[in-house]
């Protein structure tokens, strides 16, 4: 069988994993420990995210001719791949999480809705909240005045409803001739 043969179907694999992803993030996982590298597959797969460890000439391969191309210039040395179709900020945050308490691994940079950023554009999105936080954070905000304005009527009502908070009626003064 020709070397070509062997290394189809692992460009075939990345291209399916690729296929539909929101982003991608590279990171050289060099000096990671075993219970590290367990510690950061098992929240990343928690997330919804899927972590592989390919050969670079494979991903670039597969890189060619879609979105992610511009993820060629990053695959210099051992590089790892964190796809998320789901949640787009999820692999930057969740890695540049986990670099805070692994200093051995380096985010080279990564692909998120079609823009590629290298590892400080990365870190920068990592900031940013999953979608599920910021539609709760959204909704907060949205029902705040109305919870108010209930919590106001119901304080009138206790009181006697609209007749409390009138201003007395001002005396009539006579009806001039």
């Amino acid at each position: 069988m020709a070397k070509i043969e062997l290394k189809k179907p692992i460009v075939e694999e990345i291209s399916a994993n690729i296929q539909g992803a929101q982003s991608i993030v590279l990171v050289d996982y060099r000096g990671l420990t075993v219970e590290q590298d367990t510690q950061l597959r098992k929240s990343l797969r928690e997330a919804g995210v899927t972590y592989k460890v390919y050969k670079n000439t494979m991903m670039n391969f597969a890189f060619k001719g879609t979105d992610f191309e511009g993820l060629t210039e990053y695959l210099q040395g051992p590089s790892a791949m964190a796809i998320s179709t789901e949640d787009a900020t999820a692999p930057a945050r969740i890695l540049a999480q986990f670099a805070k308490t692994a200093d051995k691994l380096e985010i080279k940079g990564g692909v998120v809705e079609g823009t590629v950023y290298d590892a400080a554009g990365i870190a920068a999105i990592a900031n940013i909240p999953s979608r599920e936080v910021l539609i709760s954070r959204l909704l907060g905000s949205m029902q705040s005045p109305i919870a108010n304005f209930a919590r106001v009527m119901k304080q009138l009502a206790e009181k006697g409803g609209a007749a409390a908070c009138e201003a007395p009626e001002a005396e009539e003064a006579p009806a001039a001739e």
